[in-house]
């Protein structure tokens, strides 16, 4: 299966059943009274992620996902069935956002699951609405419209170590040589095209996942070479592990390339913990080993950790893991305390704002809870209309509206765009 690492998906939950209007005719009882059953609830969607998932190539046909609608509701006070849930398996690391870049959902752990569209209510039929005032009501709701989200996926790789460099800098071969992975390898730049993941086992307690970034060029971060397609699976990554070859021309300019791009790409990435190391230093002569290291601990800021290593012979190489676990824990245990003081900030419920306007023959009137009602209103029934307007009254629009001097017979538009229109 090919990698594919973001699409754009239509997402829509079900739409809920509308309630009916319904008496009840039966021998010898002339006034049944009301019993119109309430529509059935829409289904939901639900994202799930899964670890046996690795790329969104599933979705780069499928661009819709639909929940089932509610059905109508029956005579005799029947409810009407509501519609199944739609469940759907991503990726570990899929973060699903909307077309303003919202992020609706991060999916960071195995088998974490979040409703993304919710179904729409069920509309009441009017066997709901019998009151002591109220004892054939003809009134009954229009089911809710379940949400519908235009959404972006995007894979973003959960691993504890990212492993960056120019083309051909070892990378994919230190990872097949610490972990569990098998990435194609070659003496040519480019021969990693996706981004390789791998398990490290350090101890029987303790094991870290590392990610092998395609080689990253300058320009990368605007799109030339692969990087730009994959710089974004090493923002999550505790640490990176910067591989340089020991054979370079200007070993400080290549260490300048990637630190450049990944500042270019975000500001965050080159302050993250990291180690570089030299590769390929099998068979390199010690003079230009001790020349080459020289030349980029002048180039580093003075704190920066800087190794040599050899892959295929594995010199070094239980040092540099030695010095992973050591800023990986460092790193993991700042995160922690930086959670902790980030504290929500409470403010009012969406659904409880609302606004009006003065439009030129009317008001208009928006807001989320009382969008809702409308959605659920039959326009143009005096029984529905009425009922909503007790609505407006009871939530304090009507007062405002009169406050704003409101006139018998004008307009009062609902929702923006308009969903339905009142006459004070």
């Amino acid at each position: 299966m090919s990698f594919v690492d973001r699409v754009r998906v239509t997402i829509k939950a079900g739409d809920g059943g509308n309630g009916i209007t319904s008496f009840r005719h039966e021998m010898f009882r002339a006034r049944g009274g009301p019993d119109g059953g309430d529509g059935g609830d829409g289904g939901d969607v639900i994202l799930r992620a899964s670890r046996n998932q690795n790329t969104l190539a599933g979705f780069r046909y499928k661009k819709r996902l639909s929940a089932e609608s509610g059905k109508l509701g029956g005579k005799a006070k029947r409810h009407g069935k509501s519609g199944t849930d739609l469940e759907v398996d991503v990726p570990v690391g899929t973060v699903v956002s909307d077309k303003s870049g919202k992020v609706l959902a991060d999916f960071t752990a195995d088998g974490q699951a979040e409703v993304l569209a919710r179904g729409g209510r069920g509309g009441f039929g009017n066997a709901h609405f019998v009151s002591s005032t109220r004892q054939a009501p003809r009134v009954a709701e229009k089911g809710e419209n379940g949400q519908e989200v235009e959404a972006k996926f995007e894979l973003k790789m959960i691993a504890d170590v990212g492993i960056v460099g120019l083309p051909n800098a070892g990378k994919s071969t230190l990872l097949s040589v610490i972990s569990n992975a098998k990435p194609e390898i070659a003496d040519y730049p480019f021969t990693t095209l996706v981004p390789n993941l791998g398990v490290v086992d350090i101890d029987k307690k303790t094991s870290l996942l590392f990610a092998d970034i395609p080689g990253l060029i300058s320009g990368a971060s605007q799109g030339k070479g692969l990087g730009d397609e994959f710089l974004r699976h090493v923002e999550r990554t505790s640490v990176l592990v910067h591989l340089i070859d020991v054979y370079s021309q200007d070993i400080a300019m290549d260490y300048k390339t990637i630190m450049d791009e990944l500042a270019a790409y975000e500001i965050d990435l080159s302050h993250r913990p990291q180690i570089i190391a030299l590769t390929k230093i099998d068979g390199v002569d010690k003079k230009h080993l001790q020349s080459q290291l020289k030349a980029l601990k002048k180039a580093l800021p003075k704190a920066s950790v800087v190794m040599a290593i050899s892959s295929p012979k594995k010199e070094g190489i239980d040092e540099l893991l030695r010095l992973v676990v050591k800023k990986v824990t460092k790193a993991k245990l700042a995160a922690k305390k930086k959670a902790k003081k980030e504290l929500p900030v409470i403010g009012l419920k969406e659904e409880d704002i609302w606004q009006v306007t003065k439009i030129e023959d009317g008001f208009s009137v928006t807001g989320h809870k009382i969008e809702r009602f409308a959605h659920r209103t039959h326009f143009g029934d005096y029984h529905g209309e009425q009922r909503l307007m007790d609505i407006l009254r009871k939530e304090g629009i009507v007062k405002e509206l009169e406050r704003r001097g409101i006139e018998p017979g004008q307009k009062i538009l609902i929702g923006q765009p308009t969903i339905g229109e009142l006459e004070y």
